[in-house]
């Protein structure tokens, strides 16, 4: 019996390892769109080209930029949103156009007066080329200036491409559904906060549910990923903003972004961003850190230069939409009779909506909340299905 019950677990373990072999293989395979050069060269050559871009569009070791030079492409504009090109400036952090000292082209913020280029600006241009890894959650701000380019182009009449990138939280469908009466630059779409979609397949749902405010139809195209599921394991070869340093803070950042409406730090300020919690007199865990000025990730952090006490994060496994942090700190901050969410009127920006404030202070549990939106995430799977370019 000792024997076969050996054999057994041998067997189980090398069908184990097997099958991790077989999927990091799988991973080690993903060619995303914008490495896929001799695909899209064609639509650049001898064209006009915007970029929107920052420092997570590589191809292989390279930036998408010096790439398209060496090619002979004709870029008359790169296009900046949220942290700039470089990827170099604050969360928040307005910042105004100027000359890539580099390359020598024009940069553009579309994170400063403006969220969209004017149409002057536009008509110099043939066809305009996004490449931006965006990380799944629906307040990241990378898929709004996405939004405003799409409209931008197809205004101007000039055709837009997306080089499509995995989602790294691509196998979670979460949240509550966006209403209309929130909508914001934080969240400008009716999905979940967690909507398991690229880029790429979020662009073919913004036109194709004519989420589009122009009257002229876009001339959309989009290169997928090679050997891409959405439930594959991802981590980005670069970090996408500034406090999202690794995979541990991607998965966390959606259910720790709430407390950016909060009194309570989640380590901006910090080597360990959206990976811990604290607060200087409610506390919750022993864990102490001391946000300091950080200035490209985090110049002025909440409780600066003081010593927080909370929890650390940076070994608990968190997938998802997690929402028992904020679940517990609320009743920490309750039992104190104490303010919560200082900041409603953001807090609900971010979720889309006022229920689930409402929610937590009511005193709901996780579940009852995750069954008040779980009708909303049905419709939505039905409606996302056509626009889906992956298993």
């Amino acid at each position: 019996m000792k024997l076969v019950l050996i054999t057994k677990v041998v067997a189980t373990f090398i069908s184990f390892y097997l099958f991790s072999f077989s999927l990091q293989a799988n991973i080690n395979q993903i060619v995303v769109g914008a490495e896929q050069v001799e695909q899209y060269l064609p639509e650049l050559t001898g064209k006009r080209v915007g970029l929107v871009v920052n420092q997570t569009s590589a191809v292989f070791k390279e930036h998408l930029v010096d790439v398209l030079l060496k090619n002979n492409v004709d870029i008359k504009t790169i296009f900046a949103p949220e942290h700039g090109f470089r990827g170099n400036h604050d969360a928040g952090e307005k910042f105004d156009s100027s000359v890539d000292s580099k390359t020598g082209i024009p940069l553009i913020s579309l994170y400063g007066k403006n969220r969209k280029p004017t149409l002057a600006t536009l008509k110099k241009l043939d066809v305009i080329v996004f490449d931006i890894q965006d990380v799944g959650v629906r307040f990241y701000t990378y898929i709004s200036t996405m939004h405003y380019m799409m409209e931008a182009a197809a205004d101007a009449g000039i055709k837009f491409i997306v080089l499509d990138r995995p989602n790294p939280n691509g196998a979670f469908v979460d949240g509550p559904v966006l209403e209309k009466e929130f909508r914001s630059f934080v969240g400008m779409h009716t999905i979940p906060l967690l909507h398991g979609m690229t880029v790429a397949e979020l662009a073919q749902m913004i036109k194709g549910e004519g989420w589009l405010t122009s009257k002229n139809e876009l001339n959309l195209s989009v290169y997928k990923v090679k050997n891409y599921q959405r439930e594959m394991a991802y981590h980005l070869p670069k970090k996408p903003s500034p406090n999202l340093p690794n995979a541990h803070s991607i998965a966390l950042y959606p259910s720790l972004a709430f407390f950016e409406a909060t009194p309570v730090s989640i380590g901006r300020g910090t080597p360990f961003p959206f990976q811990v919690i604290g607060h200087d007199n409610i506390h919750i865990g022993d864990f102490r850190f001391t946000p300091v000025s950080m200035p490209g990730a985090a110049s002025n952090p909440k409780f600066m230069n003081v010593s927080l006490q909370g929890e650390d994060l940076r070994e608990v496994v968190s997938h998802g939409l997690d929402l028992r942090f904020i679940l517990r700190w609320y009743n920490a901050f309750a039992k104190q009779e104490t303010t919560f969410f200082s900041s409603p009127k953001f807090m609900d920006k971010l979720a889309g909506t006022d229920k689930l404030r409402k929610a937590i202070m009511a005193g709901q549990s996780a579940e009852q909340i995750k069954l008040s939106w779980r009708a909303a995430i049905i419709d939505f799977m039905q409606k996302r299905e056509p626009y889906l370019l992956y298993p």
